[in-house]
């Protein structure tokens, strides 16, 4: 009885603070959205800052670097299958790079490797969108293909991009918000971060109630014995 009741306790506390980061992840959401703008430049980011930059909205003038495009797979949007599209994006006036998402594209069904055609901005533009830490990731099948040019994989790392190509990356992604001409892919109506703290609240809810049904069976089952003894 003690040790389920200090398990239940002990994982109820665990999935309550669980809640609380995620609560506090979507409070960070809502103040870098409301936020203003910032312009992300050539210099450095600290490794430190860049999760006090996550959801920020930036802008970035600069040109794509499309003959390092990367395709990530088996990222859905709306029940269909499809890509993510990662280009670097080369800071203007400098050596340094930040990874881009531009958007989703979706998958041939007869022809899973064929990309649609889509358009990347050619020349100096200025792009803005929302700071992300990285892509995502879903489950990886098998071991990792090492990242190529027009690569379509499982995942893709911006210090792996980095090593691969030889660029210098900001220790961000950004997620391209402006919107391409309709019916123009790719489509960038990117979902917002699936936080979950309700989640969280009904696992905590369930540990406890699975501590306290322990202590009131041991009560219960005492007391019956207790009853029983002449």
């Amino acid at each position: 009885m003690l040790l389920l009741v200090v398990l239940g306790i002990s994982l109820a506390q665990w999935q309550q603070r669980r809640a609380e980061e995620k609560l506090a992840r979507a409070a960070k959401l809502e103040t870098g959205n409301l936020a203003a703008s910032l312009l992300l430049t050539a210099t450095p980011l600290p490794p430190a800052e860049a999760p006090v930059m996550e959801f920020r909205r930036v802008t970035v003038t600069g040109h794509f670097v499309p003959a390092w495009t990367v395709y990530l797979d088996n990222r859905p949007y709306h029940g269909q299958a499809g890509f993510h599209v990662l280009t670097p994006f080369q800071i203007d006036g400098s050596s340094m790079h930040v990874l881009v998402a531009q958007g989703w594209l979706p998958r041939n069904n007869v022809e899973r490797t064929r990309i649609p055609d889509y358009v990347t901005p050619t020349g100096t533009v200025t792009i803005s969108g929302i700071v992300r830490l990285n892509a995502g990731h879903v489950m990886q099948l098998g071991t990792a293909p090492p990242l190529t040019p027009q690569a379509i994989v499982q995942n893709a790392e911006i210090a792996q991009l980095a090593q691969a190509s030889g660029f210098v990356f900001q220790p961000i992604l950004i997620e391209q918000t402006a919107p391409p001409a309709i019916s123009q892919l790719p489509i960038r109506d990117w979902p917002a971060p699936d936080l979950g703290a309700d989640k969280h609240r009904g696992y905590a809810f369930q540990w406890y109630a699975l501590a306290l049904m322990a202590f009131l069976f041991f009560v219960l089952t005492g007391f019956r014995r207790a009853n029983k003894q002449p």
